[in-house]
């Protein structure tokens, strides 16, 4: 598949005729081609600086990359290989978005946590606010991600989340499989001794419980009880869209912070115009391209 990743493509034409028909001017070909591989962009991006809008501009910096330079690609690699390794290189080295600035360690994460005060809740009250307990669960996980420099957590994404194996994770980090592997194994480790050492859980013994947390942050608007970031019905999990035959059991409790991170959610489903309108109908683009 030339996409290794987005099993729910339904497309016939292959990333080749896709290519092709775009360097050739077809407008149509070249908007099914980024339609096929925006949900990747996108998802790596949302997980990389957490706030739908900062991926939605990170997401389109990169498209236009995409399409200023596929004049250039001579397809003496997978269109796919080509595309993230621009997507990647442009995540490390563009200007860090505001989200970013959340939490720029683990030891400013456990901060806020524990100067979060806690509000408990009864049985009866959980169950009735499961939703919002969940997205203070995906919220915290997301923070946490933050905490990771940039470089660890593209390894961690491409390579848990989107369960890239190593030759597909070196090949878009251009670097060597036995580095890839050892970037990966650290990145896993920094995030699993944190969250074996203060979240619920992962360790019950840790007192943190999204739950207590919920009141907090609804009363100082970091979850919108109306307008959910992560948890909405229309986002699949990251298992479901990349990997829905995959038998993710848990050996070991190190897997179990790998699990959680394979609920979070995916976005699969686009509106053409939230990234494509403005790229597809760019009057120095389509003079670039010679678009029909």
């Amino acid at each position: 598949m030339d996409n290794p990743f987005l099993k729910t493509y339904t497309g016939e034409k292959t990333d080749t005729t896709l290519v092709s028909e775009a360097q050739n001017g077809s407008k149509k070909a070249l908007e099914e081609l980024l339609l096929k591989h925006q949900p990747f962009i996108y998802n790596v991006a949302w997980k990389m600086v957490r706030h739908p809008a900062d991926a939605k501009d990170l997401t389109q910096e990169a498209l236009i990359k995409i399409v200023t330079n596929l004049g250039k690609f001579k397809g003496k690699s997978k269109f796919s290989t080509w595309c993230y390794r621009i997507v990647v290189n442009h995540f490390l080295m563009s200007k860090r978005k505001s989200s970013e600035a959340v939490f720029t360690s683990f030891d400013v994460h456990a901060a806020g946590l524990e100067n979060t005060p806690d509000t408990a809740m009864s049985d009866a009250e959980k169950k009735a606010n499961e939703k919002l307990i969940k997205e203070m669960n995906y919220s915290c996980m997301s923070g946490m991600l933050l905490c990771l420099n940039r470089n660890q957590r593209l390894v961690y994404i491409i390579g848990e989340m989107f369960d890239a194996d190593q030759t597909i994770g070196s090949e878009i980090l251009n670097i060597s499989k036995d580095n890839y592997r050892k970037q990966l194994s650290r990145a896993r480790k920094d995030m699993f001794n944190y969250m074996n050492d203060k979240c619920g859980l992962v360790n019950k013994n840790n007192p943190c419980r999204c739950h207590k947390k919920v009141q907090f942050a609804l009363d100082n608007k970091i979850i919108d009880a109306k307008n959910l970031l992560f948890n909405r019905d229309e986002h699949a999990s990251f298992k479901e869209a990349i990997k829905p035959d995959a038998d993710f059991m848990m050996e070991t409790v190190e897997d179990k912070f790998d699990e959680l991170y394979r609920e979070m959610p995916f976005k699969k489903d686009f509106d053409k115009k939230t990234f494509l309108q403005d790229i597809i109908n760019n009057e120095q683009i389509n003079q670039a391209m010679r678009l029909n």
